[in-house]
């Protein structure tokens, strides 16, 4: 799901900022508005209800005919947006006024310029009741299963119906419409009951730690104000992760007793703290963020499978990628200020012995799978300080699934049967690891 771009010409604005484009990113979890201008903007606002909407006061502006167009970007399907409304409220003061169609708790703060952007105004819908994301799993997991067994159903009556039909004898060949001789009745003879099975007891150690639902958490890297790498030809990161991630979701969901949940469906922005806190409230069994990444030369090629690090990166490379990768909240602009942002920093900082002796395990499987599909980059699980990793309670790994910045591997990536090979293998990966390292039982069973 792209955002919309308006794009503003400097002529549009009588004096004050140039605003150069503003773009919507539409999504379940959130609808963000970006006004971006070739000089810092402020603003107020407030919230007003009956109806419910947002009204944005934005000081050094003059309104244009581009910008009252806003209203045409917004996608008849946000879940926040009606609409929108421009108009000038005072002399160089521009009133933006967003109608929602639910309750909203606004955030709006500014961005300094990075990478290419230039300064960035930000309005960011939130729900003001969040939806539980591990009920949603439930209830997706529950109708798949309803509707596989009505899909059952539906076909087995067919057939029941085709068998207690009588047979047309215009349809038969020749042979088989002459009349036989007529045999006697034979009784039919009663079936013998089945055999009276009683099924072995599993060992207590084995039974607490299987007949659960197991959850995998795939990270589709950047998204949204944040492309991530792109290729030669133009393919950017953020939408190739999106496809091998949509197409690994729907394999995993295919596999008895798991369930995929993605950090994000759509093209737009997660902050790395919320990455892993989607994860930790579907009390996921693993965490595995796609990526496909770039380097400072075209010639790097070859997957890589990364876990977390306590004691510095295991080579230049990967400590490379992992400060590209945790750039990703400044490009992709998070809210400094919100009120739990420290909260969620702190969760950042702490990591465990033992999650990453298991995201070590859980890694070796999958690049031992992907190493089968193409070249590595390294044959064994490299470390570094990546900070969706960081989740203290999950396994957790970061796979690069290729470098975009190469040629041949920007290429590949956009073929859709090495996608699939890749999910296969990521998929196999996967499943190694639980037939290998069985899920603890949960206090809250699935």
């Amino acid at each position: 799901m792209g955002g919309a771009v308006l794009l503003l010409g400097s002529s549009d604005i009588a004096f004050g900022a140039s605003i150069v484009a503003v773009r919507v990113w539409p999504a379940a979890d959130y609808t963000r508005i970006t006004i971006e201008s070739d000089q810092a903007l402020s603003q107020k606002h407030f919230l007003a209800e009956n109806p419910n909407r947002l009204v944005i006061d934005i000081d050094g502006l003059e309104l244009s005919p581009a910008l009252r167009d806003l209203v045409g970007k917004v996608r008849a399907d946000d879940p926040f947006i009606a609409g929108v409304r421009a108009g000038q409220n005072q002399p160089r003061v521009v009133r933006v006024v967003i109608d929602l169609k639910q309750p909203t708790a606004p955030q709006l703060f500014t961005l300094s310029p990075v990478a290419a952007y230039q300064h960035r105004l930000v309005f960011d819908l939130y729900p003001t009741q969040e939806r539980d994301p591990l009920l949603a799993l439930i209830r997706d997991k529950e109708a798949a299963e309803q509707q596989a067994a009505k899909s059952v159903q539906d076909a087995l009556g067919e057939f029941i119906g085709k068998i207690g039909k009588p047979v047309d004898p215009s349809t038969l060949p020749p042979l088989a419409r002459e009349p036989g001789p007529t045999l006697p009745p034979i009784a039919a003879a009663p079936l013998p009951a089945p055999p009276q099975q009683t099924p072995a007891p599993l060992p207590p150690a084995v039974q607490g730690k299987i007949d659960r639902l197991i959850v995998v958490a795939i990270d589709p890297g950047h998204g949204g104000e944040d492309p991530g790498a792109s290729g030669p030809s133009g393919l950017h990161e953020k939408d190739v992760v999106l496809q091998i991630a949509l197409q690994l979701r729907d394999r995993i969901n295919t596999l008895p007793n798991m369930r995929a949940m993605l950090t994000r469906d759509a093209d737009f922005f997660v902050p790395l703290h919320d990455r892993v806190r989607k994860a930790q409230r579907v009390q996921a069994d693993l965490f595995v963020s796609i990526h496909a990444d770039a380097f400072i030369t075209p010639q790097a090629r070859g997957a890589s499978v990364f876990a977390l690090s306590q004691n510095g990166a295991t080579s230049a490379a990967a400590r490379w990628m992992a400060n590209r990768e945790n750039a990703a909240d400044a490009i992709g602009g998070v809210n400094i200020k919100a009120k739990d942002a420290s909260v969620l920093r702190a969760l950042l900082d702490m990591s465990t012995t033992a999650q990453i002796r298991d995201s070590l395990k859980l890694g070796g499987e999958v690049l031992g799978q992907i190493g089968r599909v193409g070249k590595l980059h390294k044959g064994s699980v490299e470390q570094a300080g990546f900070a969706v990793l960081k989740a203290p309670d999950i396994p957790s790994i970061l796979v690069e699934s290729a470098f975009i910045s190469n040629p041949e591997e920007e290429l590949r990536l956009r073929d859709p049967q090495y996608q699939a090979q890749l999910v296969n293998a990521l998929a196999h990966g996967i499943q190694r690891y639980f037939a290998k390292n069985p899920p603890l039982a949960r206090s809250r069973q699935l």
